[in-house]
């Protein structure tokens, strides 16, 4: 994806705007400086343990603005609809959109709805986008130096694994939700909290290993992260030792990675545990002159290795 975005879109449509890369465009218009974004979401299934696909493309869109220091306000919502879909399954889906934009706190204010032939979608397809008011501008890959922390908001890879339970119809000895939440109530309290926060991600595609990897990649800096202190739940952990899976590549929909500068981890991880999306807050990592355009892991027993950026798909269809 990441070789199919700099070799063809990139080389055809890019601009400096584009090629920031990140979660959300800023844009200027007159005095007010806003955040625009878009996603689609093809979850396969479209229901599973702690959400759906209505729910999890609100939250996804509401919170690739948040991670850009910006407030959401509004949102599209496009539907595709394969033909013959079962309309409670639809008005399942709105009424579950209707209650995540309510919790955000955004508004649905325009919108599209195409139905296709028999098999020419699965199910249904949902594409948003979003704008939201820049309250905290300057977060930048570029402000990102040595000796700055990096901090998770909760446990890895919860939405992979409750995806691929109902999928493949796995279970596992402790239930598996997914974190698929709203997280610009959160990070609003984090970057009241502190001055030092310099960049956000949120770990969706390819997991915590694949964001902290394109955060290095610019190779000014390298990223070490410790084994010891990754949060990940028992239940996710007995499916990543049967299936063969690392939690650092597991896909989270209600998850954030912060990069501050030193000295504010404490009031940090106090506003984070403030709010029930960041009750396992913890500093998992911390950036380094060492192994720059890398990220390694310290691993338990005491070792290192480089963790590299996921290739291929570890699980199909997730988000």
């Amino acid at each position: 994806m990441h070789k199919l975005i700099d070799s063809l879109f990139m080389r055809e449509l890019g601009n400096p705007i584009l090629r920031e890369k990140k979660d959300s465009a800023i844009i200027k218009i007159g005095n007010k400086t806003l955040a625009f974004t878009t996603d689609s979401y093809i979850v396969n299934p479209i229901f599973f343990p702690g959400g759906d696909i209505g729910s999890l493309a609100v939250y996804g869109t509401v919170n690739d603005l948040s991670v850009c220091g910006a407030k959401p306000l509004f949102i599209s919502l496009g539907i595709i609809i394969e033909e013959g879909l079962d309309k409670t399954v639809l008005e399942r889906i709105v009424r579950s959109v209707k209650l995540a934009a309510k919790e955000a706190g955004v508004k649905i204010v325009t919108g599209d709805t195409k139905v296709v032939e028999k098999g020419a979608c699965d199910k249904i397809f949902i594409n948003t986008s979003g704008i939201g008011e820049v309250y905290y501008p300057g977060l930048s890959v570029d402000r990102i130096s040595p000796g700055d922390s990096v901090i998770l908001s909760g446990t890895m890879g919860g939405h992979a694994i409750s995806v691929l339970s109902e999928r493949e119809g796995i279970s596992f000895s402790s239930k598996v939700k997914s974190d698929s939440a709203p997280l610009n109530g959160l990070i609003a309290g984090v970057l009241k909290a502190s001055d030092k926060i310099k960049f956000m991600r949120d770990p969706t595609r390819g997991g915590a290993a694949t964001t902290l990897n394109e955060m290095a990649a610019n190779g000014k800096f390298g990223i070490s992260i410790d084994e010891s202190r990754l949060p990940v739940t028992e239940g996710v952990r007995a499916a990543c030792e049967l299936l063969g899976f690392d939690p650092l590549y597991l896909a989270c929909e209600g998850r954030v990675i912060i990069v501050a500068g030193k000295g504010d981890e404490n009031k940090i991880l106090r506003a984070m545990k403030k709010d029930p999306f960041g009750k396992r807050a913890c500093i998992i990592g911390r950036i380094t002159r060492n192994y720059r355009g890398k990220v390694y892991l310290n691993t338990a027993s005491g070792g290192k290795r480089i963790v590299g950026m996921l290739t291929g798909e570890q699980l199909p269809r997730i988000c």
